[in-house]
């Protein structure tokens, strides 16, 4: 047996068992191993016996033993939080796998939040129809993935091929579709005549998104005009969070149109502004190499290309 081996198993016997973290955790709550065992569904001696060996294996007292109550020690103090934690990982690791209904295919998805919920997530039914086998796990992102790190099997985020001259290692990537930016408001902010020129949009409070502070220079300095009041008005960190802010008449709204779109056809936003601006950065697709060997992943893939071209 190699020395690392050995190592290893050493290691190892350090590591409380599920069991002793249970009991540790209710007696804790609890203060009694009775009460703890009654939680459990253990006996109160199961109880005392995993309090005694995870106290052996860690080599401190976890509990003063008062008049038949259990006190916490000092490192029984420092131990529960992270207890606690990892007992409660464990059961959302539980109820996520549980989650997926018994179907074998999994794709883990990770999107802009403001992309996933007003683009992405509408157009899912979609694919359920195509693939009801297959469970999506989606997570945000606003930043690319490295996927030698990350065990997501794809990424939907802006970039611009080769993801701005740093591509990420081991990552393919497809063009979903352009950004086209338009200038939204509610209809109380606007004239009953119509939509506005740039020169007018500039006098109006101006909403900001903090995640990408350039929209409106870049809007203005495209129209020809001095963006020197461009940082007027509230900021926020999301779109959605422009969008709600839009809603209540705190400004003129710069976002792409298909968020938009929802808003403008209820009624609760009009265009602002016949003009509209494509940015050079598109959303992509992008993952892995070893995601193409996923035929669950193929078969999304095929699907959101199929929409490929259309404007965002």
């Amino acid at each position: 047996m190699s020395n690392a081996h050995k190592l290893a198993i050493m290691r190892h016997a350090y590591t409380p068992s599920l069991p002793e973290l249970q009991a540790f955790v209710q007696a804790a709550r609890t203060g009694t191993a009775t009460r703890a065992g009654a939680a459990l569904g253990l006996t109160q001696s199961a109880i005392s016996r995993a309090l005694t060996s995870l106290e052996a294996r860690l080599g401190v007292a976890l509990f003063h033993r008062i008049r038949q109550r259990l006190v916490l020690s000092d490192a029984g103090r420092a131990l529960l939080p992270e207890a606690e934690r990892l007992l409660a990982d464990l059961d959302r690791a539980a109820l996520t796998v549980m989650s997926f209904g018994g179907h074998r295919d999994v794709l883990r998805l990770a999107a802009f939040p403001t992309f996933s919920a007003l683009w992405l997530i509408p157009r899912l039914a979609g694919f359920a129809r195509l693939a009801p086998e297959v469970t999506v796990d989606m997570t945000a992102t606003l930043a690319p993935l490295d996927f030698e790190r990350d065990p997501r099997d794809m990424a939907i985020i802006r970039a611009q091929p080769p993801l701005n001259g740093a591509p990420l290692r081991g990552a393919r990537l497809d063009v979903l579709a352009v950004e086209r930016l338009v200038v939204v408001a509610a209809p109380d902010l606007l004239p009953d005549a119509g939509m506005l020129e740039d020169d007018a949009l500039a006098k109006l409070p101006l909403l900001q998104q903090a995640t990408r502070p350039n929209l409106w220079l870049d809007w203005f300095l495209n129209a020809g005009l001095d963006p020197i009041t461009i940082l007027r008005g509230a900021r926020f960190e999301q779109f959605g969070m422009v969008l709600a802010a839009a809603r209540a008449g705190l400004g003129l709204a710069l976002v792409p149109e298909v968020f938009a779109a929802p808003d403008i056809a209820a009624g609760g936003l009009r265009l602002a502004s016949a003009r509209v601006m494509t940015t050079d950065t598109p959303y992509v697709l992008t993952y892995p190499e070893r995601s193409l060997e996923i035929a669950a992943f193929r078969r999304f893939r095929d699907w959101i290309l199929a929409d490929e071209g259309e404007g965002i």
